[in-house]
């Protein structure tokens, strides 16, 4: 084993653009144009929340697969004067008429994902509000003028976003409304770099900003979205008393000391939170410091503690308000190093299970893991004040339901429940229930310096891949030093799809033979999350990188 380990030297990492750098803040999205919603709105005196919301609005048009305006969201917002954390939860829940599961006799499981049935009712919106009324410095109207003007004026149509119609362009093209936004005359998709507007987008947003949540939560754009689940042939579940109903929710945020850090992430029902603390608390123990970077021991040490985060999340977490979570048992001292014990320096485990946390009294098993959400985005934002903001949000699958409603797109985030419900005296944690919240792999996270301040302010969209990519990125930073944009661009590596993967065209797909010989069964894939990433370096300078991956941008002054 030690001639394998010596063979696989220290892989250098491909040739990476410096990282964006400003003295007082800086903003990082998926979007060009979202980065510059975000930056206009700081420069007016905006903070961190506030651009928060422009950027929201300013995804929904320039990356509408993925945007989740009328989606769910997991906001981070670290309040510099107070010296104060809030998690906003605005995640999209089953509505009062939701059954156990999505799928019956005549309607399959691919039908049923792209339905008025999968329809959850939104959060994004609601968690922006509540979000902004305790720390936005600016009216809710004018913080929606950057996206208002991208919809009405146009834009160049984004790469990334060209390809993902492109990868979908069978399905896309025989939805009317989405054909006629982004397909030609004759039913091609549009060419990146082509000239794209949405009126009738511009249209919900000036109905957003002047009407405020109120236009959604109950209003006629909330009106337009039941409509359009209903429309559908396997129709929606959602009532307009289900959007007037609907509540964000702030929460405790999820905490630890790893590496030395505090750091912060998303709590249940965020599972992607405790999947991260978990995976660099187990690696730590693992001794992920004393190996080299990229090498088959510290790969083998990464993949062993994401499959160990991946039993344990699947298994113990849900909606809090539905079941009890052993959040405290999870993260406990004792059991994770009773965790790390079971994996060995040279060998794959056979089989991982999830453990037996403390205090789990109460909690009901899991029977199986959800669709997990690939259409997701991930905001992060420094301000001059020291406010920061780490906001995931989405639509569950690229183009959501595949259903729009006044040019925008509608999640499917009711693929996020349990598929298999569970026996009803034996039921899944996330199995779906009226008004449920469904477990969601999201985990905007941040960590923080010996002051006592946000060092780093991150997150990633890929479904479940993204608790990997945020705790590669945390490791890559506390243990090797690294830049934001090392760390965003590093190559891709993880195991809680519930296969191990390696990314494909990286120098870690190289170390797929060292793996095996040690056990593993690694798959090499391509991995396209989309991580945003903002460091504060020691004297006070920012760095901040965008995922190459996707089409973002990170940019500060």
């Amino acid at each position: 084993m030690r001639r394998l380990l010596l063979a696989c030297l220290l892989l250098a990492p491909p040739a990476l653009a410096e990282p964006a750098r400003a003295p007082r803040q800086m903003v990082a999205t998926a979007s060009p144009q979202a980065t510059e919603a975000a930056l206009a709105i700081l420069r007016q005196g905006g903070s961190a929340v506030d651009a928060a919301v422009a950027a929201q609005a300013a995804l929904s048009v320039a990356e509408p697969h993925a945007s989740g305006l009328f989606g769910g969201a997991f906001l981070l917002a670290w309040d510099q004067g107070a010296g104060r954390l809030h998690f906003y939860e605005g995640l999209a829940s089953a509505p009062a008429a939701a059954g156990d599961r999505l799928v019956e006799p005549g309607i399959g499981p691919a039908t049923a994902a792209r339905s008025g049935r999968a329809v959850a009712v939104p959060g994004s919106v609601a968690a922006l509000a509540l979000a902004h009324a305790a720390q936005g410095r600016l009216p809710w109207a004018g913080l929606f003028a950057p996206a208002i003007r991208l919809a009405e004026e146009g834009f160049p149509l984004p790469p990334y976003l060209a390809q993902v119609i492109r990868n979908r362009a069978a399905e896309l093209r025989r939805v009317p409304a989405i054909r006629a936004l982004y397909f030609d005359a004759a039913g091609e998709p549009l060419a990146a770099g082509a000239p794209f507007r949405n009126p009738e987008q511009g249209r919900a947003l000036r109905l957003l900003a002047a009407g405020g949540p109120a236009a959604l939560y109950g209003g006629a754009l909330g009106e337009a979205v039941v409509a359009a689940a209903a429309a559908h042939p396997v129709p929606g579940w959602m009532t307009l008393a289900d959007l007037t109903a609907y509540r964000a929710v702030e929460r405790t945020p999820l905490c630890a000391l790893v590496l030395a850090r505090r750091i912060c992430t998303a709590a249940p029902p965020s599972s992607g939170g405790v999947a991260v603390l978990q995976t660099v608390a187990i690696a730590e123990r693992l001794g992920i410091a004393r190996a080299a970077r990229d090498s088959a021991a510290a790969a083998h040490i990464f993949l062993e503690a994401s499959r160990l985060a991946t039993a344990d999340r699947r298994r113990w977490v849900g909606d809090p308000d539905a079941v009890a979570v052993p959040l405290a048992g999870l993260l406990d001292a004792a059991y994770l190093d009773q965790r790390a014990a079971l994996a060995t320096p040279d060998r794959a485990m056979a089989r991982v299970a999830a453990g037996d946390p403390p205090q789990r009294h109460g909690a009901l098993p899991a029977a199986s893991d959800p669709v997990a959400e690939t259409a997701t985005t991930q905001v992060s934002i420094l301000d001059a004040q020291g406010n920061a903001v780490a906001f995931t949000t989405t639509n569950n699958l690229n183009f959501g339901a595949e259903l729009l409603a006044m040019g925008v797109v509608l999640n499917n985030g009711m693929t996020n429940f349990a598929a298999n419900p569970g026996p009803a005296d034996h039921p899944a944690q996330n199995r779906m229930a009226p008004g449920k919240r469904p477990v969601s792999t999201m985990a905007p996270t941040l960590v923080f310096g010996a002051d006592g301040r946000p060092d780093l302010v991150l997150g990633a969209g890929g479904g479940s891949r993204i608790p990997d990519a945020v705790a590669a990125a945390v490791i890559e930073v506390l243990v090797h030093g690294a830049d934001a944009e090392r760390a965003t661009a590093r190559p891709r590596i993880g195991a809680q799809t519930g296969t191990e993967e390696l990314e494909q065209g990286t120098a870690l797909a190289g170390l797929a033979e060292a793996l095996a010989a040690m056990g593993h069964t690694p798959r090499v894939a391509v991995m396209n999350t989309g991580l945003q990433v903002i460091r504060r370096l020691p004297d006070g300078t920012l760095e901040g990188a965008a995922d190459p991956r996707r089409d973002g941008v990170a940019k500060g002054e």
